[in-house]
């Protein structure tokens, strides 16, 4: 199999104007696929083989006939490499302002309907500056610098496309079809300003939440429900699971009691021969040491409790 190559597609030329692939006629170039060097007639190289139209493009494969010493030339220079593109010639047949055939930066109506008669092998060649066209018997040759024949879109017909254009923005930003392009602008604009205010929020929140999770991590290792090594594993899954799930699994954990504490008091939660001296009943104990016992000693406050009211509580 050779080497296919693109003869045209729908992209707009140098011209400002673009040809339409369903639109190209190839009945009598397939009678006489003639291929010529440079647009030159007189000179033939060979034929253009396997023609086909799809997405939107036409493409072939070149057979040279090295029946002249141009064509033997062409082959090597195409096997190669320095001889590697091709254009087409039309004659123009029909043209379109419709501004639902036209793109973009376009500034020449759409050839909607035209009729190829040769092949060329180029040494420049593209949409926007080798295709050679044909309009009322007049030659239009695609190229930078040169003449353009063809008829410039009328004020109207930018207007009614950039009128479509708006159209299709207002609707998509919520507005009437008939919103001037300050109203379009000015509603941007707001929609810019709330992202940004949204954004800066996500950021807020973030902020606000890591630092409910540190401070929380904090609480749990002064309480003794985890050690400082454990902090940043911690700091890391509140991240992840969030502020109230994290509370959930810290409050799960029971502090951890003091060896001194555990080595100060027998088995029957007296206290040891020679230890400190604790507390003979609740009242004794100062506020901030109750709420230390009550989470980290819970035997003592019982004990307290019994002493001070003469009964057991459970918490």
């Amino acid at each position: 199999m050779g080497k296919r190559v693109r003869l045209t597609d729908e992209t707009i030329n140098s011209h400002g104007s673009r040809i339409l692939t369903d639109g190209i006629d190839l009945g009598q170039y397939n009678r006489n696929p003639v291929l010529l060097y440079m647009h030159e007639r007189g000179r033939v190289i060979g034929t253009v083989k396997d023609i086909k139209v799809e997405n939107g493009e036409i493409t072939a494969e070149l057979a040279f006939d090295e029946a002249s010493e141009l064509s033997r030339q062409c082959k090597k220079q195409w096997e190669v490499g320095s001889l590697r593109m091709v254009s087409i010639g039309i004659d123009i047949l029909e043209m379109s302002e419709d501004p639902e055939k036209l793109m973009a930066g376009q500034t020449s109506p759409t050839i909607t309907k035209s009729r190829l008669f040769e092949v060329s092998l180029v040494d420049i060649g593209a949409n926007d500056n080798a295709i050679v066209m044909t309009r009322d018997g007049r030659q239009v040759t695609l190229g930078k610098g040169s003449e353009n024949p063809l008829p410039q879109l009328n004020h109207k017909s930018n207007q009614s496309m950039e009128k479509n254009e708006f159209k299709a923005i207002a609707l998509k930003l919520g507005l009437a079809e008939t919103a001037e392009e300050s109203a379009i602008l000015s509603k941007i604009g707001d929609l810019t300003a709330r992202q940004a205010e949204i954004e800066q929020l996500k950021k807020d929140k973030a902020a606000l939440e890591l630092s409910q999770i540190t401070a929380a991590v904090d609480a749990a290792v002064k309480e003794n429900r985890l050690t400082a090594d454990k902090r940043s594993h911690f700091i890391e899954l509140g991240k992840t699971v969030g502020i109230e799930s994290l509370k959930t699994t810290l409050e799960a954990m029971s502090p951890t009691a003091r060896l001194s504490r555990i080595l100060d008091r027998s088995k029957d939660g007296q206290p040891a021969a020679g230890s400190q001296a604790t507390y003979k009943k609740l009242s004794e104990v100062p506020e901030e040491e109750l709420k230390r016992m009550r989470n980290e000693d819970p035997d003592e406050y019982r004990r307290l409790y019994k002493a001070e009211y003469d009964m057991g509580c459970e918490f």
